[in-house]
């Protein structure tokens, strides 16, 4: 039998189970398994500037594309605390990650020993499993173990915490006849199948909602064949859009209280049956008034998750099963219903959908100096086809993003969903640009989400990894400005004041040009939004060119309201600014403005 240490094995497992790429930084407790990175080969490894960078680098790769599992390693104590927030946004959003932690030797974990903690237990809530490997002999078999936890039922990331002499101690195990274990993954019945497709055809108006479990299951295809045999608009939640392409006929927008449309939210509104797969019906997608959202509608959900159904409202019927195990079903059912003649036509009701999206539009065609947001976006629908990947995170940059972006292939739109941690877009979008460097990524930030993790623009410097980064600039934590004004205050959420250094942006404060050129990658301040479009287009060829990340920063007007609910109700949403009532005022929109 073969004897090597229980890091080397560990590393033979990574490449087993299909991992090419890991992100991390090194430090004393886990320069064992860095040793054995290097001697094994076959894993390539990018260096982050930041713990936490390292995971949401992980969680960027991951969700690029189908199958991938993106793996963060650091050394113990801090580094492992680092990543927790990584670890919460991967389990918020289903995502599979394996963060890797050094530690103590194993005979001082109980005795305070430097940089000692126990990351297993804080990490306990926020991953599928996390363990302190204890004994060398075990480390293949927690790393099989949590390949297959992160792979089956709701996907999610697990840590393993490796102490340095259990790295380094040497263990009997044969790489060559390594095998990864079987997933899991709940299938719907036929009978269950049956029953969801008899109650959605008992209705008038109905809809399918589209969750992010139908990209986790690389089914987004079935979602388009089953919408289009039974002739129903698709609603994709915001991770699930992409699962059907915006300028598709059936699909009918987003629905919720921030990141939705107008002609979404009135077409759910109309609907009397939602079926809902791989969604969990996240607050900004329902808002807190759960009357308005279910009330004069049934419900079918199907969830790969048993838990998940029931947990924010009962209903009518509910499926544990894998959205295309479910999808499969839903198709082979139909199929055969449409050939006995058993389909309604829902025809009418698709039809008054694309109405509503050709009449219920917001304005983007602004000229105003200082740049209004919705003119970005509009400009950058003009520069970024649909091949484009978006990368953001959180704040009024993203609400607009999904208000007035497209988005027309799954995988395509990257946001962090539930955990919305600021920094999250710059490594993230590294993660994304490196697991497919074919795709043109596109990230969006505010400013503060920008300076959160803006020394990861050198890990991109370093490694060559290109891609466009806009950023809208107004010098204000926006999101929450707005948030206050509900409360009447507008309190420590400033973050304007002149730059000595740099007298010419006035009060926009800090220098994104120079911190960005600083730190090796190029960088385009534009402040006339007839500058915009070119900005853009000599960004895409500066970042072929020098093959970095180019950063173009758009000065934005201090204070915009984005379209939201006030009262966190989908019925609701109050439009703060202008609406679109001639075809002028919103070129780039999906559709063009009937009137």
């Amino acid at each position: 039998m073969p004897r090597m240490t229980a890091a080397a094995a560990a590393v033979e497992i990574l490449k087993r189970e299909g991992v090419t790429n890991a992100f991390g930084v090194p430090g004393a407790a886990i320069n064992p398994f860095y040793r054995e990175l290097k001697n094994v080969g076959g894993v390539s490894h990018t260096l982050a500037r930041h713990v936490e960078g390292a995971s949401h680098m992980a969680e960027g790769y991951t969700r690029a594309k189908a199958g991938n599992i993106g793996v963060c390693i650091g050394t113990s104590g801090p580094a492992g605390t680092d990543m927790i927030t990584g670890l919460y946004s991967a389990i918020a959003d289903s995502i599979p990650i394996l963060c890797i932690t050094g530690q103590a030797p194993v005979s001082k974990l109980h005795k305070e020993d430097f940089q000692a903690v126990d990351i297993a237990s804080i990490a306990k809530p926020v991953t599928k499993a996390a363990t302190t490997v204890l004994e060398a002999a075990q480390v293949p078999g927690v790393f099989q173990q949590a390949f297959h936890l992160m792979r089956s039922g709701r996907p999610g990331p697990v840590l393993i915490d490796l102490p340095i002499d259990v790295q380094l101690t040497e263990i009997e195990f044969d790489p060559e006849t390594y095998e990864p274990l079987p997933v899991y993954k709940p299938q719907a019945t036929r009978a269950q199948a049956a029953k969801a497709l008899s109650l959605l055809l008992e209705s008038e108006r109905p809809l399918l909602v589209a969750g992010g479990g139908i990209i986790n299951a690389d089914a987004t295809d079935l979602l388009v064949e089953f919408a289009e045999l039974i002739n129903v608009p698709v609603i994709s939640t915001l991770m699930g859009w992409g699962t059907i392409p915006d300028d598709h006929e059936l699909a009918a927008g987003m629905v919720g209280v921030q990141t939705a449309h107008r002609y979404g939210n009135a077409t759910f509104l109309e609907s009397d049956f939602v079926l809902g797969i791989g969604n969990r019906w996240a607050n900004r997608h329902t808002g807190y008034n759960m009357d308005a959202y279910t009330k004069g509608r049934k419900f079918v959900h199907v969830d790969i998750e048993p838990t998940q159904i029931g947990k924010i409202f009962a209903p009518d019927y509910g499926i544990a099963s894998d959205a295309k195990a479910a999808l499969e079903l839903f198709i082979e059912i139909a199929k055969e219903l449409k050939a006995e003649g058993k389909l309604p036509d829902f025809s009418a009701w698709a039809a008054s959908a694309q109405e509503r999206k050709a009449t219920l539009q917001r304005r983007t065609n602004f000229d105003n100096i200082p740049i209004k947001p919705q003119r970005v976006y509009e400009e950058m629908n003009k520069a970024f086809g649909p091949e484009t990947r978006y990368v953001t995170t959180i704040g009024l940059s993203q609400i607009a993003a999904a208000q007035f972006l497209h988005v027309y292939k799954p995988r395509h739109w990257i946001n962090c969903g539930q955990a919305g941690p600021l920094g999250w877009t710059i490594p993230a979008a590294i993660g994304a640009a490196t697991a497919d460097p074919e795709t043109p990524v596109v990230a969006l930030s505010g400013d503060y989400d920008f300076q959160f993790m803006i020394e990861e623009l050198a890990v991109a410097a370093q490694h060559k990894v290109p891609y466009v980064h806009v950023l809208v600039n107004n010098a204000y934590l926006g999101l929450i400005r707005q948030a206050q004004g509900n409360l009447g205050i507008n309190f420590e959420v400033n973050l304007e004041f002149e730059n000595i250094n740099t007298p010419e942006i006035g009060v926009y404060g800090v220098d994104h040009v120079k911190v960005a050129e600083g730190l090796g990658v190029k960088a385009i301040r534009v402040t006339d939004p007839d500058k915009l479009g070119e900005a853009l287009e000599e960004a895409k060829k500066l970042a072929v060119e020098y093959q970095v990340p180019v950063v173009v920063e758009a000065i934005l007007e201090r204070i915009t309201n984005i379209a939201m609910s006030k009262t966190v109700d989908m019925s609701d949403v109050t439009e703060f600014e202008e609406l679109a009532t001639e075809p002028g005022h919103a070129p780039t929109a999906i559709k063009a403005l009937k009137v």
